[in-house]
């Protein structure tokens, strides 16, 4: 079966997996401020059931935190065992096992009664998600050039912002059906991604380092030529790289233990709570807060019904038009410098919002702003105005930094024999923060109201601080040279970004001691290949 060499298609369609999250987060934020939605699963004084009422008050607070943190709580379980799927089934198969799940917790969803049902069909696509979240970014890692590697491996974050915008802009458009149809669609319509992207693998080559890993030596070499040089196996470029693997490998059989265990030896440890800051930073900066309960947070800006969401859109499409930056730039910028501006940017904006909220802002009347609970502070006219603005601004500064650099940097940070399961451990620590906050945030809104900011504020000035002192550069490296950058401890505020470096020996100039280094193994390793050609 011809398969795909374009490191650009092959990204463009392993991603979709990263679009299932999007999808995931827009069918909930646009869903839950319609009558249909509300009065189906209302918990009210007008009882269960789609009756027509136009005041139902839908799922209390506690229970609407549990309905949306169903999901990220069954990513939590799929991307711990993913790493698992990995490494026993390849990358590619693991992703398609994950599209296979999303259909079944699609079809849950779509279907569903009551609350209860709901909450585990949302669990069960959750645990999709977990699976496709942690191993697309090690797939795309691994197949991809250095030079284009944060590049690809940020699209994942691109198509988390498309399938945001596009699911919202569906559920959007059914709001206007009558009855539950105005959510079952667009609940339903969640599998067709899910149904491409298990094609779409079909046609794409595996990791070259996974078939390494599990001795398919010709594979291997046959797939870095065709992603890297266009079929030619004796490219410079793809003769280094087949080395660098095969040195790694090697090492590695005289390190055969690769339980989770190995992620807390002395040596590993550091790349461990780096990565897992990492994600969980990601989470703790209030993004995804931010998606999913934006419209209670323009609620108390004084807009409702149509007003609300629209305005709510125009930030998903200001996440998907600025995270293009990062997919032309991040190999050039780094990781350091987008994790360092965007925590700081951020920062300013929270803060900026819990003052205009604590200065201009007083309690909603008793039961929210517009008898919704969680809307329980309002704001009105200029600062207002100010508050949706930082939190426009607060998402441009979000798109290009944080959001890409978080799904490229841990793939990065681990060598080969337990990067599968290191990244299942740090998308995990993501979406178990994904999980607290999902839950939690909307008690906080009734409670705190607008003091929520502050605690996001304190979280954004920590994870700068953090980054500035701990998390080393890594772009414009091999992965097995990462490995050496770790190996050597050099402290993370004195490492730089090597772009022009990695292109010049993508482009076949190696400098002298890699050039010294391929000379020594070329020979053997034509030299096996012969001998592996001339036995077949």
């Amino acid at each position: 079966m011809h398969q795909i060499g374009n490191i650009y298609i092959i990204t463009a369609i392993a991603v979709i997996g990263g679009g299932l999250f999007g999808f995931d987060i827009s069918s909930m934020s646009a869903i839950i401020g319609t009558q249909q939605y509300k009065c189906y699963f209302n918990q009210g004084p007008h009882g269960p059931g789609f009756d027509g009422i136009d005041d139902c008050s839908g799922p209390a607070s506690d229970v609407q935190g549990g309905i949306t943190a169903a999901m990220p709580g069954g990513s939590f379980l799929g991307a711990l065992c993913s790493g698992i799927l990995s490494d026993r089934f390849g990358r590619n198969t693991s992703i398609q096992i994950g599209c296979v799940i999303w259909c079944i917790g699609s079809i849950l969803v779509c279907a569903s009664q009551n609350i209860g049902m709901l909450v585990v069909g949302r669990f069960i696509n959750g645990f999709s998600v977990g699976i496709c979240s942690a191993q697309v970014p090690v797939y795309v890692s691994e197949l991809a050039p250095p030079s284009k590697r944060g590049r690809v491996v940020g699209a994942q974050q691109w198509a988390i912002t498309w399938g945001i915008l596009i699911m919202f802009y569906i559920s959007y458009g059914c709001s206007y059906i009558q009855g539950n149809a105005a959510f079952r669609i667009p609940w339903g319509l969640q599998m067709i991604p899910a149904i491409l992207l298990f094609v779409g693998l079909i046609f794409l080559p595996e990791s070259p380092r996974w078939l390494a890993k599990h001795d398919q030596w010709e594979r291997c070499h046959d797939v870095l030529a065709l992603v890297h040089a266009k079929g030619d196996r004796d490219a410079p470029f793809v003769m280094l790289e087949l080395q660098e693997i095969r040195q790694m490998i090697e090492f590695e059989i005289s390190n055969k233990d690769v339980s989770y265990l190995e992620l807390f030896k002395p040596k590993m440890l550091n790349r461990l709570h780096i990565g897992m800051s990492t994600q969980i930073w990601s989470q703790l900066t209030g993004m995804n807060v931010m998606m999913y309960y934006i419209t209670y947070v323009f609620g108390m800006a004084g807009l409702s019904g149509d007003t609300n969401l629209i305005a709510s859109s125009i930030q998903y499409v200001i996440n998907v038009g600025m995270t293009i930056f990062a997919l032309i730039y991040i190999d050039r910028w780094g990781r350091r410098i987008p994790l360092l501006v965007g925590g700081t940017l951020m920062m300013i904006w929270m803060y900026a919002n819990a003052g205009l909220m604590a200065t201009y802002g007083s309690p909603a009347p008793p039961g929210g702003v517009d008898h919704v609970p969680e809307e329980s502070w309002q704001i009105s006219g200029a600062p207002a105005r100010a508050v949706i603005a930082c939190t426009y601004l607060f998402v441009a500064s979000y798109a290009p930094t944080w959001g890409p650099v978080s799904w490229i940097y841990p793939p990065e940070l681990f060598p080969l024999r337990v990067r599968g399961k290191a990244v299942a451990v740090t998308t995990s620590s993501n979406w178990i923060f994904n999980f607290a906050l999902s839950y939690f945030v909307p008690p906080a809104f009734v409670n705190i109201q607008w003091k929520v900011y502050i605690i996001f504020g304190v979280f954004l000035t920590a994870m700068t601080i953090h980054v500035f002192f701990m998390f080393p550069e890594t772009s414009g490296k091999t992965l097995e040279e990462v490995e050496e950058l770790f190996l050597e401890g050099v402290p993370a505020w004195k490492t730089k970004v090597e772009y022009n470096k990695i292109r010049r020996a993508e482009g076949g100039v190696i400098d002298s001691e890699k050039e010294a280094a391929l000379r020594q193994v070329e020979s053997p390793v034509k030299t096996e290949n012969a001998d592996v050609s001339k036995a077949t």
